[in-house]
């Protein structure tokens, strides 16, 4: 089946370097009273690899704690490992990449902004076009924009402010004065995309992107508010859901959400 003795040791490091990758990629918080921001992951791979990368000491699998038997924690290696094989391997979607360009947002894009930001939201919900413009102005490094190579054209964008703080409050879609650029958190403001691109991947790949790209700035976490139809989507992202916001922005029940970059 593998041919020499060096190709199944290929192969079985590609297994665990895989099951690595998934364990980080789809991490949660554990968030409780003596632990707070520390992450586990679902232990439901081949026991052999769990044993395996556990031996190496890139994970740790709890034995004795009531309810955990079926999680594990990764390690700080296995953190730093699992990273720079997502790095190494480039996981992205070649397909998207190659019909949008992703990079931060140009100036003379701020008025195309403001007019997708009005089609993609409702007027209670939409950022208004001077709000838009100051925060293209002040933060446009935390713009990230998906641009069809063909029109040259922004078909959709996310975009966010740096900050320290923990918790997601209205404020933020406000007051641009907020932006901390050094800050270790984003508060993300907006996710964008025109009607004739959705469904084919661009949310998800905007907002992976975004993901990879702030946690190579060293940012720690991520937040977001969403309606209840879109929570399963982000969680499907990677992102969990912190129950219902403070927010009320528009008049409408948020739940917040939030995804742990680095500890």
């Amino acid at each position: 089946m593998y041919g020499t003795v060096k190709n199944k040791k290929e192969y079985e490091q590609t297994i665990q370097d895989l099951t690595l990758m998934l364990l980080y990629l789809t991490r949660v918080s554990d968030n409780n009273e003596f632990c707070r921001y520390r992450e586990l992951s679902w232990k439901g791979y081949d026991f052999e690899v769990l044993n395996q990368l556990e031996n190496a000491q890139l994970l740790w699998q709890p034995q004795y704690r009531r309810g955990y038997e079926k999680y594990l924690y990764l390690t700080e290696e296995g953190r730093r490992r699992a990273q720079e094989l997502l790095e190494e391997y480039s996981f992205s979607d070649k397909r998207l990449n190659e019909k949008f360009e992703f990079r931060n947002i140009l100036p003379e894009e701020t008025e195309q902004a403001i007019e997708i930001e009005k089609i993609c939201f409702p007027p209670n919900e939409a950022c208004s076009a001077e709000r838009m413009r100051e925060r293209i102005l002040v933060a446009s490094e935390l713009f990230l924009v998906g641009v069809d190579r063909t029109s040259g054209r922004i078909a959709g964008f996310l975009n966010g402010i740096a900050t320290d703080e923990y918790s997601f409050r209205d404020e933020f879609f406000t007051n641009v004065d907020l932006h901390t650029p050094n800050g270790k958190n984003i508060m993300l403001l907006g996710l964008d995309v025109l009607p004739e691109y959705r469904g084919q991947g661009l949310a998800r790949e905007l907002v992976f992107q975004y993901l990879r790209r702030e946690w190579n700035r060293d940012r720690k976490m991520v937040f977001l508010t969403c309606l209840k139809p879109k929570v399963k989507m982000y969680e499907k992202m990677g992102f969990r859901n912190c129950g219902l916001s403070e927010s009320s922005w528009g008049g409408e029940q948020w739940y917040e959400m939030n995804y742990v970059l680095n500890m």
